[in-house]
């Protein structure tokens, strides 16, 4: 995402990581996690944001082995009128 603080640098956005069950515990959502946060360095940019509608303590240690740290940000959302917001992920 382009930015106008930072010097102009961007930073990266990631949404909607979701591996299908019969292929967890693999290796493969922290593999695209690790490239994901590859192409943001090599993209000159100066933070990555991951954003996750999931309240599950395990959701977020596997975030934060990922280099990923809760608690540095807040993240809000805003909806149009008429966009329903699905409930979390147990």
């Amino acid at each position: 995402m382009p930015n106008l603080t930072r010097g102009t640098r961007p930073y990266a956005f990631i949404e909607n990581v979701v591996t299908h069950a019969a292929h967890r515990r693999q290796g493969h959502g922290r593999a695209v996690l690790g490239a994901s946060l590859a192409a943001a360095w090599a993209a000159g940019c100066y933070k990555a944001m991951l954003l996750t509608g999931s309240t599950r303590e395990a959701t977020f240690r596997f975030y934060e082995a990922a280099g990923f740290r809760c608690g540095e940000q807040t993240g809000l959302i805003a909806r149009p009128i008429g966009i329903v917001a699905t409930p979390p992920l147990a």
